[in-house]
């Protein structure tokens, strides 16, 4: 089982601190009170974090990260809008092109899209696709 870096204190919740850095080699102690890096990437939970690794992985495209997990379209983009909200970005949608909505009829036409999905994304919700 993979070990990860802790973010908050199981116990209270609270951002937990390193304080002592570790050279496993030579066996060299640093300590101190070190703040985590200034990224808010550090801040995402687990989850979050290992769907960004696959998102990048999959180079962006949303189709090969719903192969990837086996989930569709739509919640790939909402998977992917709840993480650009977590890291204080705004998540915008666009309304949807009429060439998009071809698109979308198409896909619903080839069994590619359930109506829901297809109805979700002719709305507008998560309609800003980015392949």
């Amino acid at each position: 089982m993979k070990k990860s870096q802790l973010h908050d204190c199981p116990v209270c919740g609270s951002e937990l601190r390193v304080k002592v850095l570790a050279c496993p080699s030579c066996k060299t102690r640093i300590e101190g009170d070190f703040s985590p890096p200034d990224s808010h990437l550090f801040s995402l939970p687990r989850e979050d974090l290992e769907f960004v690794e696959i998102f990048v992985r999959a180079r962006g495209s949303i189709k090969e990260v719903e192969k990837i997990l086996g989930v569709s379209y739509p919640t790939v983009r909402g998977m992917l809008d709840g993480v650009i909200g977590k890291l204080g970005y705004p998540v915008t949608t666009r309304s949807t092109s009429p060439e998009k909505k071809k698109e979308i009829l198409d896909r619903l036409e080839a069994g590619e899209l359930s109506a829901l999905e297809a109805a979700s994304l002719l709305a507008g919700e998560n309609a800003s696709e980015s392949e």
